[in-house]
């Protein structure tokens, strides 16, 4: 950061210096980390805290939102950065290590005009492709976060049954069923660290060996860029699956490597089949909550939040908000030019630079303070309440009916089956 930009920091109100600090750190920073982070947690833990139904419900959600969004979000970057890349790239020539940090996509791409970069692309893409599945420990772990849940619940509140634990009812544990999610817990624990001992094999044969093996190159190219390798004639495909499901890091502005959308996807899919499998150890009950949230939180956190931003933008250039900040494209002014902007349009109006720093402050602030409000709003408070308040009412609903039966829970076509049996 510039020392003229440090200096109008500097004269901003104290309310605003700690707004500023965050902007310039949310653009500074690695990918999706950082300021990801903040939102998710505030945007889960807070909600799930209010409307928590024990201590027990209020420690599964405090362990789960803050390992999981650190998990996610914090440890990608570190881990390829700190000792995926530094592992795997160290037997590369000194001109191509810095290569590594650019995405598969880009490099292939260059690849198509370039035959230099095509045959360091055979050293780079394998090594690559090496770190990004030596990284898939993060979602790997995000699978394993409910079962570990699970195991923590047993073991601290001797509770395995959700109707205990959310608090709608109070009924004597199985012992049983204990012992049944405590084994379903190792067992998907112990398989998850078996898949991950596979994939860093295959890690170390790609970095090792793939320079020197066409079929490694396929299957490194495909690692890094499976919307390339499937879809060569279709780039709207070609660019939805690379974006989406290519487990390979993002490219930082600082050349490092950093959280990307395809990673965030594979965790959130991994997370949910240990989600909905922990879930349903604990009965119908935890299953069916789950049914409900992880369909809306998923669907945001992938694309959601993106398409909010994306309408919120809209919605402040249709209403002629921010626009010294936002150009027609809807593109944000960086936070490191604020200063130069500031300047310019301190001339043009007739104004000093101080006043018009602290303006495009300000509307740098709304362009990302709207979308945070209503992922805390909605997606926060609304979703926290909505999935509690139907747990609670199809449980009431179902346990105080007057035609209870055996089969009430079962699809229609297998009661009429029971009914049939029973007639006979």
């Amino acid at each position: 950061m510039s020392d003229s930009l440090k200096i109008l920091i500097n004269t901003l109100p104290k309310g605003m210096k700690p707004i500023a600090s965050f902007l310039r750190h949310q653009e500074s920073s690695s990918g999706l980390s950082t300021t990801r982070y903040i939102q998710d947690v505030s945007t889960c833990l807070l909600p799930k805290a209010v409307f928590s139904r024990s201590k027990e419900d209020l420690t599964e959600n405090t362990f789960l939102e803050t390992s999981e969004e650190a998990l996610i979000y914090l440890t990608p970057s570190l881990f390829g950065e700190k000792i995926a890349r530094k592992v795997f790239s160290k037997n590369l020539d000194n001109n191509l290590k810095n290569e590594v940090a650019k995405t598969g996509v880009s490099l292939l791409n260059a690849a198509k005009n370039d035959a230099m970069t095509s045959l360091n692309n055979k050293k780079i893409i394998p090594v690559k492709a090496a770190i990004a599945l030596a990284a898939m420990i993060i979602p790997l772990t995000e699978f394993s976060l409910n079962y570990i849940k699970n195991l923590m619940t047993l073991k601290l509140f001797k509770k395995c049954d959700f109707k205990n634990i959310a608090a709608l009812t109070n009924a004597k544990e199985d012992k049983v069923q204990q012992e049944k999610v405590k084994n379903s817990a190792k067992k998907h624990i112990f398989t998850a660290m078996g898949i991950y001992s596979g994939l860093l094999g295959l890690a170390a044969l790609l970095a090792s060996k793939g320079r020197n093996s066409v079929f490694l190159q396929k299957v490194s190219e495909f690692i890094v860029a499976p919307g390339s390798k499937l879809f060569k004639n279709n780039e709207k495909a070609k660019s939805f699956i690379n974006k989406y499901f290519s487990i390979d890091f993002a490219q930082s502005p600082k050349n490092k490597l950093v959280l990307s959308k395809g990673q965030l996807t594979t965790c959130v899919l991994l997370g949910g089949l240990g989600y909905f499998g922990a879930s349903a150890d604990r009965g119908k009950e935890n299953l069916k909550e789950t049914a409900l949230r992880f369909p809306i939180v998923a669907l945001y956190v992938i694309t959601g939040s993106e398409l909010v931003e994306k309408a919120f933008k809209c919605l402040l250039k249709k209403f002629g908000k921010c626009k010294d900040v936002m150009n027609t494209n809807k593109e944000v002014v960086p936070f490191e030019q604020l200063g130069a902007l500031a300047q310019k349009l301190a001339k043009e109006k007739g104004t000093t630079v101080k006043q018009e720093f602290k303006s495009l402050l300000k509307q740098k602030a709304l362009i990302f303070g709207l979308p945070f409000l209503f992922a805390i709003g909605v997606m926060g408070f609304f979703v926290s309440w909505l999935t509690v308040n139907s747990t609670k009412k199809r449980y009431a609903k179902e346990h105080n009916s007057d035609n209870k039966c055996d089969t009430c829970d079962l699809p229609t076509i297998y009661k009429d089956f029971t009914a049939s049996r029973v007639r006979i």
